[in-house]
């Protein structure tokens, strides 16, 4: 298809006067746009399932996820990735990243670097993706050649695929498995995939990573018990998220949660011990 012709390049006709506006009307042309996403989202649901059932078997086969992106799909990525780790406890390869351009790309726009195919095929394969893990590749466009290279890539080598579009009938959606078309509109600005299909993007990410994670365990009632309590701020939240699974007072939290190492999930099941031989 002609980059012309995609449903993300075309002009927004509610926004055509935007730049005569004052500055609340802007916000609230904005905001507006920004109302219609969820419902967008919504309707990719069974999409979004079927992508979280094949990860949550990379997760139980010792697998990882790869995401894949460039530009906006790639910084949301790794902002993704990065927060598995301290959120959920695990280790740091299991949900990763990589993005057309490489670390400096995050901060630096190099955006030439996603017409390179073959650059996607070469950092896959650098991060000896095998079949226990899942790629997902993420373009608002969906036909970015860095991440065509790197799900084609991802198949050859065996790994599950998976595809996040916003743009319906997409190249990458073509390629992968499991395809996730979130069709989110003409921007506000027109071509800016910041803005809609950007929030569209981090919405999905969030509710795969998130409801993957829960489904292998991760998650105790809606409590993150898996946190690792590196800093001051988490530390008190760990200790806290004790007493409410238990119902037990502050104090009596801290002891257990000290005695188990600082291991929420081991204070939990060492006070709820107790309890059961208060009842004996």
């Amino acid at each position: 298809m002609n980059i012309g012709q995609l449903v993300t390049e075309q002009r927004n006709e509610s926004t055509k006067n935007i730049d005569k506006l004052d500055i609340p009307e802007i916000l609230k042309l904005i905001n507006e746009e920004d109302k219609k996403i969820a419902y967008c989202v919504e309707k990719a649901i069974p999409d979004i399932s079927k992508a979280v059932e094949l990860v949550v078997e990379a997760f139980n086969k010792g697998g990882r996820l790869i995401y894949v992106g460039a530009g906006t799909s790639g910084r949301l990525a790794i902002a993704d990735a990065s927060e598995c780790h301290p959120t959920f406890g695990v280790p740091v390869e299991m949900v990763t990243a990589i993005m057309a351009g490489g670390d400096k790309a995050i901060r630096v726009p190099t955006e030439a670097n996603e017409d390179n195919e073959e650059q996607g095929r070469i950092d896959i394969r650098n991060l000896n993706c095998c079949e226990k893990d899942v790629v997902m590749g993420i373009a608002a466009s969906g036909r970015t050649p860095y991440v065509i290279g790197a799900l084609k890539e991802a198949r050859e080598l065996g790994a599950k695929t998976i595809s996040l579009a916003n743009n319906p009938n997409s190249e990458i959606g073509k390629i992968a498995e499991c395809k996730i078309e979130v069709v989110t509109g003409p921007e506000v600005i027109m071509g800016s995939t910041r803005m809609k299909a950007g929030t569209s993007q981090k919405m999905v990410l969030n509710m795969i990573t998130t409801t993957a994670m829960i489904k292998i365990g991760k998650v105790y009632s809606n409590l993150m018990v898996n946190i690792q309590p590196t800093n001051e701020k988490l530390l008190d939240r760990a200790i806290r998220l004790v007493m409410q699974a238990t119902g037990v007072a502050r104090e009596v939290a801290e002891e257990y949660f000290n005695r188990a190492g600082k291991s929420i999930k081991e204070a939990i099941m060492m006070i709820g011990e107790q309890e059961e031989d208060k009842g004996k």
